[in-house]
């Protein structure tokens, strides 16, 4: 054997145990990211889904943490009722931490988005009291649904963009962000191109955009525009499912079901919205009036068991 052969044979071995070393050092970093990503998804119960059983706002929390939730959705009237009844924000607080509970958004219905001024202005000052309520009890997020400008023709997108912008501008002074809610139903925002081109012609970082897979459907958004959706920019999302045979036209709220009962793609909308850097809270958002003739822990019992059946592999 010469001495090039044996040089080159010495070099195949050393880069043998190089390539060696790196494949295992790649496989090393690929099980350890494995091992280091957390849930693809947080489960939430947006007390829509028990909100017929008239629980009031601290059984609807025992319940939901029963079931086995730790986020919620609350809805501000129910709130707010709880606080005119002779309770604080302060004792809310406690029993919400006591529970184990996060406050992962709020469904309100201030007008923000109403073209008459003098509405719009009320709504303003509405918002601002419900943002710092809601920072006191460490929500830090607040739908913004066009509530005001459903029935109304279609308005400027570019108006509608700096309306949002000066709630956006609210949020940050109080530490509760508004996250600008799609409806299906609504001539305003009821695409997820309108509520995108709003967020992103907002100019504020902060900009969040709240869709739901009911409205994809009911206002006749393709889903695979979700792709378009930068994943930061979704932080919650509500999920539900709808039976097969009812028009986009016809069907309503009501309708929804638990997820995986129905005919919604959510394998697809799951695929497309999940965020390698965070978990997104999947809320589930449901008005089904035969779920609110049942026991209301059994509901979200089978809600959060049906929406962690629908996740499982994604």
């Amino acid at each position: 054997m010469d001495l090039s052969s044996q040089n080159r044979r010495q070099v195949l071995q050393t880069l043998g145990i190089a390539t060696g070393a790196a494949l295992l050092s790649n496989t090393v970093s690929a099980k350890n990211a494995v091992l280091k990503a957390g849930p693809a998804f947080k489960y939430a119960l947006n007390m829509s889904t028990i909100r017929g059983h008239r629980l009031g706002f601290i059984k609807e929390l025992e319940v939901a943490a029963k079931a086995g939730f730790t986020s919620v959705e609350i809805w501000i009237d129910i709130f707010q009722t709880y606080l005119k009844n002779g309770g604080t924000t302060a004792e809310a607080k406690k029993i919400i931490n006591g529970l184990g509970l996060t406050i992962e958004n709020a469904i309100g219905f201030a007008k923000w988005i109403a073209d008459d001024d003098t509405t719009r202005k009320a709504a303003l000052k509405q918002l601002q009291t419900e943002m710092d309520q809601l920072a006191q009890i460490d929500c830090h997020r607040v739908a913004a649904p066009p509530f005001g400008a459903t029935g109304l023709p279609l308005l400027n997108l570019d108006i509608l963009a700096d309306r949002y912008h000066a709630i956006l501008k609210m949020g940050e002074q109080s530490g509760v962000i508004p996250m600008v809610e799609m409806w299906g139903g609504s001539e305003n925002l009821k695409t997820i191109s309108q509520v995108l081109y709003v967020a992103a012609a907002s100019g504020n970082k902060n900009a969040l955009v709240l869709l739901d897979s009911f409205h994809i459907y009911k206002g006749g958004s393709s889903v695979e525009s979700l792709a378009l959706v930068n994943k930061n920019a979704i932080k919650v999302f509500h999920v539900n499912d709808y039976p097969a045979g009812i028009s986009p036209q016809k069907i309503s709220e009501p309708d929804r079901i638990y997820t995986g009962d129905g005919v919604t793609p959510l394998k697809q909308i799951l695929q497309l919205i999940k965020n390698p850097d965070q978990p997104v809270v999947l809320s589930l958002e449901v008005f089904n009036e035969s779920y609110y003739k049942q026991d209301a822990l059994t509901v979200a019992k089978t809600g959060l068991a049906k929406m962690k059946a629908v996740t499982a592999g994604i």
